[in-house]
């Protein structure tokens, strides 16, 4: 089920009877069954009225209140139990380094080997692949493929963590490869992204853990707990334990169809938050230009409203894309896999399999 995202400022979710409805002064923007939604988004000044909020919270689907920049700001979740047995196994887990650095080696060598098969089909439409010499294979996706076999092989979680930061300097060296000199992506950056790709890449990663948070609070995991990714306050680290292996062919694959097929340009990027969240009729109404909410320009580079649009709808197409995995012998989304693979992880917390097995793109 896809998610419904909020972005036009004074925009309103709405309930009539079973379905949803999203407004903005008077006028019926869109109309869905609330079966049909698997999560709301509302990103900066759109709201909800309170009998859209009892609605969601009846049917179990969460809502998400974000930044324009794509900063989790808070979440409406069911006031439900959890599967309390899960959780416990979770959490006793916690403390279990031998069963943190399993799980660490599978994620990390899983997501290096995805970033390799990116770089190959990057590598094969330039043509930057070179013949073999003196035997050995020099096509420029293989340092990847030697780095995730290493990072399934250390001993050391400092290893492993020195070897992921070596295949990322790698692998964003040779991403960069796919965008035109005037995008000036040369390196990664956050907090805040510097150019328009940084910013598609964080904006993308984020709605990314959005979805996983969902799929894992489907199966009763707490998204907050992970054994890769350090706890920290308000940071989802589960989800960004699993999100690791999709950066690649969710994310990473859609920045470069967005851009190399112009669906976005220059023009849709902007340095001030400020300014897209005011809304277009600010003049006629002088109070509401003063309801920003978000700081003006930090240094970062964002996507303007109408980029927010076209980026949001091709990123729910993406998640909607499906793929065929030989262990279930039939196509599913990669918005299904997310719960597959959530289900994958409570077999692994329960005792239930020997360890986690990620999703490799082919």
């Amino acid at each position: 089920m896809p998610t419904l995202y909020l972005l036009e400022p004074d925009s309103r979710l709405e309930k009539e009877y079973g379905r949803l409805l999203v407004t903005r002064e008077d006028e019926v923007l869109l109309r869905v069954p609330i079966q049909n939604v698997s999560a709301v988004v509302i990103v900066g000044m759109a709201g909800a009225t309170t009998q859209a909020l009892h609605a969601l919270l009846e049917q179990g689907t969460p809502l998400y209140l974000a930044r324009r920049s794509g900063e989790l700001k808070g979440r409406l979740v069911p006031a439900t139990s959890p599967n309390l047995p899960l959780r416990q196994k979770q959490y006793e887990h916690n403390t279990d380094s031998a069963f943190a650095f399993s799980l660490a080696k599978e994620i990390v060598s899983a997501k290096i080997e995805n970033q390799a098969v990116l770089c190959k089909r990057l590598a094969r439409r330039m043509k930057t692949s070179e013949a073999p010499k003196n035997g050995e294979t020099s096509e420029v996706w293989m340092p990847l493929k030697r780095a995730a076999a290493s990072a399934k092989a250390c001993e050391k979680m400092d290893s492993l963590l020195g070897i992921e930061g070596s295949a990322a300097n790698a692998y964003f060296s040779l991403f960069q490869g796919a965008f035109d000199p005037e995008w000036k992506f040369n390196k990664r950056t956050r907090r805040p992204p510097k150019d328009p790709v940084n910013a598609l890449l964080s904006l993308g990663y984020t709605f990314l853990g959005y979805a996983m948070m969902t799929a894992l609070e489907v199966v009763g995991l707490d998204p907050y707990l992970g054994y890769f990714h350090q706890e920290e306050y308000g940071r989802p680290a589960l989800a960004l334990d699993l999100i690791e292996e999709f950066r690649a062919p969710v994310v990473d694959s859609l920045v470069m169809s967005l851009i190399n097929r112009r669906l976005l340009e220059q023009k849709d990027f902007t340095k001030s938050l400020e300014a897209e969240l005011r809304p277009e009729r600010s003049r006629s109404h002088p109070e509401r230009s003063r309801r920003t909410g978000e700081a003006g320009n930090n240094g970062g580079v964002y996507l303007t409203r109408t980029g927010m649009r076209v980026f949001l709808r091709e990123f729910e197409d993406r998640l909607e894309t499906e793929i065929t995995l030989p262990e279930i012998g039939r196509p599913v989304s990669y918005r299904k896999l997310f719960e597959v693979q959530a289900r994958k992880m409570a077999h692994l917390i329960l005792g239930e399999a020997e360890k986690y097995e990620p999703f490799r793109w082919r």
